[in-house]
């Protein structure tokens, strides 16, 4: 399974993913195109038995370990490596990128400490840009079948062009949501299989269960994204500074790292919300666990950027939703497949802070709403969003094409 980091405090649904595959019993070998950049990790991580190959990150300093892996690659497969390095020249000559050589010399690498003799792999790619060039380049150099799973940015931003061949060189394509299935199977140029399996949450942490806080202020309204454009929290914060304004006694808790975080600082101070707004950066699920139990409604603004970049079904409104916590959010892009108006959530158009603030107001205030939403919510989660049952699906699928390891029909799997 190629990643582009491992652990990473931001993609629990892969590492998520991993344990349960492990568990049904698949064999998996995770490589890392970077090492991890943070210093701590979810308890799940601990429980992964996955052997790490980690990858050089810059070429330079890796020079003679990429170039003596390669060699030994084309050595042992001059066919496929040679194939691998007609597409990369091809691609390079497209569009002159250091990253296009180097996925190239990466995906020799792969093929040296990742793929064993005797073996009969299939590499996987999470995520539709760089993780799944260096398995194309290495399934073309080895012979193995190589699948991915598209997200969001690197489905959206990338070269429909240069997605549609990287479709059409797959065994199968994996996708989080129903929007990108249609976009993904659009593109398709030969009916290679696109499934779409959400990733799901554990219900079993998110289980909703314990005290939910006192109705009535002080409100207590909770954020949990990536501090980044995409996630619409300038909206959020304009929509808090209207809520002030009408007099509503709320703290609002934000939970993520990211690029714009000091630009949210600064704009939350302007709209004089600097002493309401606490900034508590990436945290474990152990400690967003009790922001979730604490919180009396969840707050997400997400938009499409110019550039296509967008979220599909973001985890967090996912586990918000396990949680009981009443969710108002926007209406872009796969967001409506949970997230559906007056049904589970409220939702309104992205970049109206208005309205945003109309809704947050009425899931604190609106006698019943919110018990309501939170009970369809947590039941649309329950059928749709287990990720035990998606992982089950995934591992039918992973069967169907990569071998069915022992005991998987024992574990109750479907093909």
């Amino acid at each position: 399974m190629v990643l582009k980091g491992y652990p990473r405090i931001s993609e629990t649904f892969i590492s998520n993913e991993i344990l349960l595959l492990e568990r049904l019993g698949f064999t998996v070998r995770i490589v890392s195109m970077r090492q991890p950049r943070e210093d701590f990790n979810h308890a799940s991580v601990d429980r992964i038995r996955a052997e790490v190959v980690y990858l050089p990150e810059y070429i330079l300093p890796a020079l003679g370990r990429l170039l003596a892996a390669n060699w030994r690659t084309l050595c042992a497969h001059p066919r496929g490596w040679l194939r691998a390095a007609g597409l990369m020249l091809r691609h390079f000559i497209e569009s002159p990128k250091s990253a296009t050589i180097k996925h190239l010399l990466q995906a020799g690498l792969v093929c040296q400490q990742a793929l064993r003799p005797g073996e009969a792999p299939h590499l996987h790619a999470h995520f539709a840009h760089s993780p799944t060039s260096v398995a194309v380049f290495a399934g073309l150099m080895s012979g193995a079948p190589v699948s991915f799973t598209g997200h969001a940015k690197d489905v959206w931003t990338q070269n429909p062009a240069r997605l549609a061949e990287k479709i059409g060189r797959a065994a199968f394509v994996l996708t989080c949501t129903m929007a990108n299935v249609s976009y993904l199977k659009k593109l398709s140029p030969n009916g290679t299989p696109v499934f779409g399996v959400y990733h799901g949450i554990d219900l079993t942490l998110f289980d909703g269960q314990g005290a939910r806080p006192a109705a009535g202020p002080p409100y207590r309204l909770l954020s949990v994204a990536r501090l980044t454009a995409k996630k619409g929290l300038d909206t959020v914060l304009e929509a808090l500074a209207i809520l002030a304004g009408q007099g509503l006694d709320f703290t609002y808790d934000l939970v993520g790292a990211g690029e714009d975080r000091e630009e949210l600082a600064g704009l939350a101070a302007r709209l004089g919300l600097a002493e309401r707004v606490r900034f508590h950066g990436a945290l474990p699920h152990e400690k967003v666990l009790d922001l979730y139990r604490s919180a009396h409604a969840f707050v997400l603004g997400c938009r499409v950027l110019p550039n296509g970049d967008r979220d599909g079904v973001p985890n967090v409104v996912v586990e918000a939703m396990a949680m009981g916590v009443p969710v108002a959010a926007t209406d872009v892009s796969a967001l409506p497949e949970l997230a559906r108006n007056e049904e589970t959530g409220l939702t309104c158009p992205p970049n109206q802070p208005a309205a945003l603030a109309g809704n947050i107001a009425r899931l604190l205030t609106e006698a019943g709403l919110a018990e309501r939403l939170t009970g369809a919510a947590r039941a649309a989660v329950v059928q749709d969003f287990d990720n035990a049952a998606n992982t089950r699906r995934l591992a039918a699928i992973f069967a169907r094409y990569a071998g069915s390891p022992p005991g998987l029909f024992a574990a109750g799997i479907n093909l």
